[in-house]
C-alpha cells in the first residue's frame, strides 16, 4: 500500500511527562483516509495534524455514525515502539462499523497505515512509568445530506496523544455510583460496539454521580435493573469468595474489552476460576455482608486496572478491601504492564513492534 506523506513544517514542542495528563496534547501527524462506493477505501495518506473542512450538512453531525477504537504503543525496555493487541481493536473497530453500516476496513490497511504513522512519531511515545501514546482510530459519515440512511462517503482517521494515567487518582481505589435510574444500553443496541452515541448518553448519569463525589457510574442492566454491567468507560469485575466474575458479552449489551480478555486469560493461568455470568447487584451487597466480597476492580485500554474501593447503591455505600488496592489487581496491573513494556516475555503473542 502506497502511502502518501506530507510533512509538518515546523514540529510542535512536545511536552513534560509530568505534564501530560490524558488526551490534552497531540502530535505533528494524523493518518487519513476516504471511503466512496466507487473506489472503497483509497488515497491513504500521513499529513500534518490540525482542524479540517466538512460540511454543516456532514451527516455525522446530524446522526451519529460515528465508530472508534482506543488503543495505546509503548517503548520497551529496549526503547522498541509495540502496540498491545493492535488486531483485537481493529476487529473490534470493525464490528463496531458493520452495527453502524460503516464499510468494513481491511485490517491489513488499518495496520499497516498505523504502524507508519507511529514510526513517524516515535518520538512522542514518553518515556516515563505508566505513561504511553495513546492511538484514537475514527470513522465519521462525511455525505452533506439531511435524511436519515447510511452515509455513502466516510473518513477514516488515527490520532495520537501522548498520556500520563487516565484517573487523577492514578492507582488509588475510585468511588462508584450505582444508577438504577438511567441505562447505558439495551439488548439488540449497540452497547458492544464503540460508537459516539453511547458515551455522549452517558454524560449525564456521569455529571450527576461526578456531583456527589463518585469518580463513575455503575450501569446496570436495562430490563430488569439489577444486573451489573459496566463502569463508566470499563468492563468491571468481581472478587468473590476466591472466585472473578464479569458479565457476560453475550447480551449485546456491553463492549467486548482488550483488557477484560487479557484478564480473563491471565486470571486463569494463575489458577482462579472465572464466571462469565450475570451479576445482581444484591448478589454483590449481600457477599460484602458475609464477608466475601473481596475484590472490585475495573479494566480498560485507558486505565488498565481501576481499582474499586467503594459503592453507592440507593445511598447503602459499602467499603471494598478497607479501601484498598486489592492483592489480585495489584498483580494483574503488573503483569499486563510488565508485558506491555516488554519486563516480562509475551508468551500469547499479544505485542506487535513498529
Amino acid at each position: 500500500m502506497e502511502i502518501r506523506v506530507v510533512k509538518r513544517q515546523q514540529p510542535k514542542n512536545k511536552p513534560l511527562d509530568s505534564e501530560l495528563g490524558f488526551g490534552q496534547y497531540f502530535t505533528d501527524h494524523m493518518f487519513v483516509a476516504d471511503y466512496n462506493p466507487d473506489k472503497g477505501w483509497h488515497d491513504p495518506r500521513i499529513v500534518p495534524y490540525g482542524p479540517f473542512e466538512v460540511d454543516p450538512s456532514c451527516m455525522v453531525f446530524h446522526y451519529g455514525q460515528a465508530v472508534f477504537e482506543g488503543m495505546k504503543a509503548y517503548l520497551n525496555k529496549d526503547g522498541e515502539a509495540v502496540t498491545f493487541r493492535p488486531f483485537f481493536h481493529i476487529k473490534r473497530l470493525n464490528r463496531s462499523a458493520e452495527r453502524l453500516c460503516i464499510p468494513q476496513l481491511d485490517e491489513g490497511f488499518v495496520w499497516e497505515g498505523l504502524r507508519k504513522l507511529l514510526q513517524l512519531e516515535k518520538d512522542w511515545i514518553p518515556k516515563s512509568e505508566g505513561t504511553s501514546l495513546y492511538i484514537r482510530p475514527f470513522i465519521i459519515a462525511t455525505d452533506p445530506y439531511l435524511g436519515v440512511r447510511p452515509s455513502n462517503t466516510y473518513k477514516f482517521f488515527i490520532i495520537l496523544s501522548p498520556v500520563g494515567t487516565y484517573y487523577k487518582e492514578g492507582l488509588k481505589p475510585v468511588k462508584i455510583y450505582v444508577t438504577d435510574k438511567y441505562v447505558r444500553a439495551a439488548k439488540g443496541g449497540v452497547g458492544f460496539t464503540k460508537t459516539a452515541g453511547n458515551y455522549a448518553a452517558s454524560l449525564y448519569a456521569a455529571e450527576e454521580a461526578a456531583r456527589k463525589g463518585y469518580t463513575q457510574v455503575l450501569w446496570l442492566d436495562a430490563k430488569e435493573n439489577k444486573y451489573v454491567e459496566e463502569v463508566g468507560t470499563m468492563n468491571i469485575f468481581f472478587k468473590i469468595n476466591n472466585v472473578l466474575i464479569t458479565a457476560p458479552l453475550d447480551s449485546g449489551t456491553i463492549l467486548g474489552g482488550v483488557t477484560r480478555d487479557s484478564v480473563i486469560t491471565l486470571v486463569k493461568e494463575m489458577g482462579y476460576a472465572v464466571e462469565e455470568r450475570p451479576l445482581s447487584i444484591q448478589e454483590v451487597y449481600e457477599a460484602h455482608e458475609a464477608g466475601e466480597l473481596e475484590e472490585v476492580f475495573g479494566t480498560g485500554t485507558a486505565a488498565v486496572i481501576s481499582p474499586v474501593g467503594a459503592l453507592n447503591w440507593n445511598d447503602r455505600v459499602i467499603e471494598i478491601n478497607e479501601g484498598r488496592m486489592g492483592e489480585l489487581s495489584q498483580k494483574l496491573y503488573d503483569r499486563i504492564t510488565a508485558i506491555q513494556y516488554g519486563k516480562e516475555p509475551d508468551k500469547h503473542g499479544w505485542i506487535e513492534k513498529i
